[in-house]
């Protein structure tokens, strides 16, 4: 190097090189003071040490440890506090590599799906049957669930030791009768199992004036909402590999139903509870929780890059296959 260096005033840099065999980027290198990237600067936007100690300790609380960032950040809107945003809580997460996905995935392809709108409660319902493990091997409990796809909210349910035509119709008939639906307003979706493409079951929805639809043959994404929601359950930290007896998968569910009703803050509905949709709070709860975010904006601007941070919003409809622009379906919620 010290004879390239002599020899650039005379040569230049470049034919000095070529005559030494020396590649100019290792001259530039070794005549540079600095090697390596530049040191990237702080932002002003960022937690302090101490701040994200606290949000790190927020989130391994008993309470906290086996949710979800976003569950975690829609909890405490609710309690009227936002440490952080839920992309800065990850990227704790992440530093502490406390990141990993619990289950393997399964990845489905998309399919085509029924159309129905719901842009309500009570205007389309979702219903399905999931299996139970009970005490012995090959033994099950069936776990009958309606969900209002709109609210999310689980209108029904019923455990039973057995499928059967006869039993579903029972809960259809006590689910409707509960909630008032009135003839010609509800949609009832289902997949083919026998129980529900039964004729018990299709004679007691002619007798209420509801209209049922049912999946595709082989294609369980065709009820989407119903599926969500026995992979909620499934998926808790608590849910047992087996349960004991009929009463253990009773009392299990009864407590899922409380949770999942009135504290869980679902993705799908602007991180509202579905009780607080079902029942038409939400609009209150939303305002509440934009005054929470308006509030941490005015104590720390600089953290908010992209300007005032707004409240999610409640989805206008959901649907199963959003219907094509001029279907029956889209006319019959527009009219």
């Amino acid at each position: 190097m010290n004879a390239v260096a002599q020899a650039v005033p005379t040569l230049g840099v470049m034919p000095a090189c070529a005559a030494l065999g020396v590649a100019r980027a290792g001259f530039y290198r070794w005549r540079s003071p600095r090697h390596g990237p530049r040191p990237r600067p702080r932002s002003a936007r960022a937690l302090t040490e101490v701040e994200r100690a606290k949000v790190l300790e927020l989130l391994h609380a008993d309470r906290f440890v086996d949710q979800a960032p976003r569950e975690v950040a829609a909890t405490l809107l609710y309690e009227g506090a936002s440490p952080c945003s839920v992309s800065t809580m990850y990227r704790i997460l992440w530093a502490n590599q406390e990141i990993r996905e619990r289950r393997a995935q399964l990845r489905h392809p998309s399919y085509a799906a029924p159309e129905l709108l719901a842009t309500g409660p009570n205007q389309v319902w979702s219903w399905d049957i999931t299996k139970l493990k009970g005490p012995e091997k090959w033994s099950y409990f069936h776990l009958y669930v309606i969900i209002d796809i709109f609210s999310r909210y689980i209108v029904g349910w019923m455990v039973a030791t057995r499928e059967s035509a006869e039993l579903a119709r029972r809960l259809i008939r006590v689910t409707c009768e509960r909630h008032a639906i009135p003839s010609g307003q509800l949609k009832l979706h289902a997949d083919r199992g026998t129980s529900m493409r039964s004729r018990t079951v299709a004679e007691l929805l002619v007798d209420l004036g509801v209209t049922k639809t049912h999946s595709r043959p082989y294609v369980s994404d065709d009820n989407p909402f119903s599926e969500a929601q026995f992979k909620t359950l499934k998926y808790r930290p608590d849910f047992p590999a087996r349960f004991g007896c009929l009463q253990d998968a009773r009392a299990h569910f009864t407590r899922f139903d409380q949770w999942y009703n009135n504290d869980h803050h679902h993705s799908g509905i602007a991180y509202l509870t579905p009780t607080d949709v079902h029942f038409g709070r939400a609009a209150a709860r939303l305002q509440d929780h934009q005054g929470v975010l308006d509030a941490a904006f005015a104590a720390h601007p600089e953290r908010y890059v992209h300007g005032r941070p707004r409240a999610p919003e409640l989805p206008a409809a959901v649907w199963i296959n959003r219907p094509k622009a001029g279907s029956s379906s889209e006319k019959s919620e527009t009219t």
